[in-house]
């Protein structure tokens, strides 16, 4: 089985080096590190689409057009002398192998936090100990995904609320004061901070707020599409709609979808 997994990825290393050759493709052959970024944040967020839709077939696919990235990537590193794939290999091997010592060492360990809190500690003892646990989140992630990430670090190390009642407490004074911000800075000020305290809440709740919300956007996305078919069969204008009117359109559209007769 092992050899079958070692073919077909020496063979992808192989196709990607030959479409980079001088006999290869002359779209392979212009792109760098830097005109690739667009692709790679793409196929991630296909990724992502397959894992939200659990549709197996399509992660499958969507697996293999991310690894292509990887390898690109590394092709185009290993031209230019930066590295080869074998070093990116290298380091995420000796990586896992150094933060489990749980499973290649000797240390004990009785519950998934505890391996999250030891990987925490390794991660730090590896960084500089001038710097901080955050600096190595990268600042262009998503805003939510990044502001996850970085409450997630923090309360590894302690800096966290002692339950979810905390969290919900703090959103409701977060919305009081939103609602009485009155400059415009002042309501971007707040509408952030309820941002920030609702992707803690997710985090507490272990909601992804990436994924609730993709999940909230396609919910929406199903439900305004329905009311549009809807109008189109009962020769109605949308937009001519009273509000009222439109929001009872939406029920419907809710219902249905639900599988709830009218």
């Amino acid at each position: 089985m092992a050899e079958g997994y070692q073919q077909e990825f020496n063979r992808l290393v192989e196709i990607i080096a030959r479409l980079r050759g001088p006999e290869g493709c002359p779209w392979d052959k212009k792109q760098t590190h830097t005109s690739l970024r667009e692709h790679l944040l793409n196929e991630s967020y296909e990724v992502l689409e397959a894992l939200d839709e659990k549709d197996s077939p399509k992660l499958c696919q969507e697996m293999g057009d991310l690894l292509l990235q990887i390898i690109l990537h590394s092709q185009i590193a290993s031209e230019n002398g930066e590295f080869k794939l074998e070093d990116v290999l290298t380091n995420i091997n000796n990586k896992l192998i150094r933060r489990h010592p749980h499973v290649f060492g000797t240390v004990q360990v009785n519950s998934a936090e505890e391996v999250s809190h030891n990987w925490e500690e390794i991660k730090k003892n590896e960084k500089s100990q001038k710097g901080s646990i955050l600096d190595n989140v990268p600042l262009n992630m998503p805003a939510l995904a990044y502001s996850k990430e970085i409450q997630r670090r923090v309360a590894q190390i302690g800096f966290d609320w002692d339950n979810t009642e905390g969290v919900i407490d703090k959103l409701t004074e977060e919305v009081r004061e939103l609602k009485s911000a009155e400059t415009q800075e002042d309501k971007e000020d707040e509408f952030g901070d309820v941002f920030f305290t609702l992707v803690n809440a997710a985090r507490r709740m272990g909601v992804d707020p990436e994924s609730a919300l993709r999940q909230a956007n396609r919910k929406f996305y199903q439900r305004f599409n329905l009311m549009e078919k809807i109008c189109r069969e009962r020769g109605l204008t949308f937009s001519r709609l009273t509000f009222d009117e439109q929001n009872a359109l939406w029920e419907e559209a809710k219902r249905e979808l639900r599988g709830v007769k009218e």
